[in-house]
């Protein structure tokens, strides 16, 4: 029978080493460099030939490099005749363009899905897409687990008044999201408007339900250079909210992201691993990880066993 083989690219090896930790295996050997000219260079450094093979490469830092090397080593275990090759993928690279929505815009997250398909992939885990029709542009299965009942399990046990507390979307996108939080917790939802002149900018916000006297968490899928979230708090500040959470799956945190959360009123920004944030957490005292190896390692272990990851969905695992 095919054993469980766990790779990791160079873009976030601790949560790599974190999977296979509570997985209780060895990480696989691989060997990456570049050549002088900046070519991407990848040896396998171990058989895998009919092997369950597991790649590691979250969408972050230097993220076409990343894609790159995740597109080499998929291609490299498949040549190798390993007997499946299953991308994981904490933080999808280029989910936000994910549709037309201008003339002659490229729709890139639909270009990765082919890559990886072209490159060998068998199969995707990743988690909180930002548009969940992206599992659509694959023809291979795709796994997208969700941070939902990790950030619940946060809440409950960090916020003391949460039964008094709203959960918050700082725009449409999101609504799904809060209201299906806000459901299990049974407590009320809000929704805040939002209007872009620009990618990275937002023109205006109007906040949708009352949160005076109110703990208020705003809940999003991601945060980059933290421009909606900061604006998102002040309003909700302004319209008389107690205190200030943001909670979010995939910490991005580019450009002057770091000092605004700085500067702003949260109480704290909780972010989940799916990105390393090590150096963050350093630089900004309000920010917080929760980590989700264990959801991953989980998936990783009942993708092998042929089980279904239904109960990832609605549960947090202990290995």
């Amino acid at each position: 029978m095919a054993t469980i083989k766990v790779f990791s690219g160079t873009s976030h090896p601790h949560l790599a080493q974190r999977i296979v930790d509570r997985l209780g295996i060895d990480l696989g050997k691989v060997v990456t460099n570049k050549f002088s000219n900046l070519e991407t260079c990848v040896e396998i450094g171990e058989s895998v030939r009919g092997e369950d093979v597991y790649i590691v490469q979250s969408g972050s830092g230097e993220i076409n490099d990343n894609l790159m090397e995740l597109l080499i080593m998929i291609n490299a275990c498949k040549i190798a005749s390993a007997s499946r090759v299953t991308a994981v993928i904490p933080c999808f690279p280029y989910a936000r363009q994910d549709k037309k929505d201008m003339s002659r815009s490229p729709i890139s997250a639909k270009l990765v899905t082919n890559m990886l398909s072209v490159a060998g992939a068998d199969h995707i885990i990743t988690m909180d897409l930002h548009a969940s029709q992206i599992q659509g542009f694959f023809d291979i299965p795709v796994d997208n687990l969700f941070a939902e009942p990790a950030v619940l399990k946060w809440i409950k046990e960090n916020i003391t008044e949460w039964k008094n507390s709203i959960i918050v979307s700082p725009d449409a996108g999101g609504a799904k999201r809060v209201t299906s939080i806000a459901d299990r917790l049974n407590v009320e939802f809000a929704l805040i408007h939002k209007e872009r002149k620009k990618a990275n900018e937002v023109a205006s916000m109007v906040l949708v339900c009352d949160v005076k006297d109110k703990i208020a968490v705003l809940v999003d899928d991601m945060a980059d250079t933290c421009g909606t979230i900061v604006h998102a708090a002040d309003r909700l500040v302004e319209a008389g909210a107690t205190k200030v959470y943001a909670i979010l799956t995939h910490g991005i945190f580019s450009g002057p992201a770091i000092s605004r959360i700085n500067n702003a009123c949260f109480e704290a920004v909780v972010v989940t691993n799916t990105i390393p944030q090590d150096g963050h957490m350093r630089d900004c005292r309000k920010t917080q990880c929760i980590d989700v190896s264990m959801m991953f390692a989980e998936a990783v272990r009942r993708t092998h066993n042929g089980e279904s990851v239904y109960y990832l969905f609605s549960n947090v695992p202990y290995l």
